[in-house]
């Protein structure tokens, strides 16, 4: 198996459960225009966002990582016309771009984009007496995983749902002696995860277009 036989099954899969989507086409090419890394996550993957956040009924997502925009498209459309998704980015381009693609998307209104370190970000919602939200999706900077995860947990609730993508890096994760920081970040998250008394979880490895990773799933229970 390669990655190539992996991008042709995703392929075959979109082509049966995703139409062509002209917002979130341009979206990508968009962010590929400017010059943003080409990490979106995949179609498939962006739908999967979505369906479990609709399933949940979120009326409130919290994302950490909004590079131009797409998994945020994804989200906000599992959202209620009056619901709300807090997306938080670090460069200011990536904002400025991601801004431009969800307002072409028709979502700028459920959509409240905020510029600076992920960790100031949080801290400011835990200080401002934010409301809990109902799903957070984390995908930002690998070794802020661990902080991430517990500021996150202080904006939950009981039944809150976390995912946590990119959390299997072509398999290094298993590698205890890994000098990568990434590495050790996501290893870090998930043990704190499992150690946790108030999330119950899992992490799938997947394949596709993207490579060998996968996601961690959580699940707040008190």
């Amino acid at each position: 198996m390669t990655e190539s036989q992996w991008t042709v099954v995703d392929e075959y899969l979109e082509s049966l459960f995703l139409p062509s989507d002209g917002a979130l086409e341009e979206t990508l090419a968009q962010s590929a225009a400017a010059e943003l890394p080409p990490i979106s996550v995949a179609p498939n993957q962006g739908k999967l966002l979505e369906l479990l956040a609709r399933m949940q009924g979120s009326r409130r997502i919290l994302e950490i990582g909004t590079l131009g925009g797409y998994s945020t498209i994804w989200l906000a459309r599992a959202l209620p016309s009056d619901g709300t998704l807090v997306t938080l980015e670090l460069e200011s381009l990536h904002a400025e771009v991601a801004r431009k693609n969800i307002d072409r998307a028709g979502l700028g209104a459920l959509v409240d984009i905020r510029v600076g370190p992920a960790t100031q970000s949080l801290q400011g919602l835990i200080d401002g007496d934010t409301k809990s939200f109902d799903f957070i999706f984390i995908d930002a900077d690998k070794e802020g995983y661990p902080n991430y995860l517990v500021l996150s947990l202080q904006l939950s609730r009981p039944g809150t749902i976390i995912v946590a993508d990119n959390v299997i890096r072509d398999g290094e994760v298993a590698n205890s002696t890994s000098a990568d920081e990434r590495v050790n970040g996501v290893r870090a998250f998930l043990e704190m995860a499992a150690a946790s008394d108030r999330v119950e979880g899992t992490a799938i490895q997947t394949v596709g277009s993207k490579g060998y990773d996968g996601f961690a799933l959580l699940v707040v229970t008190r």
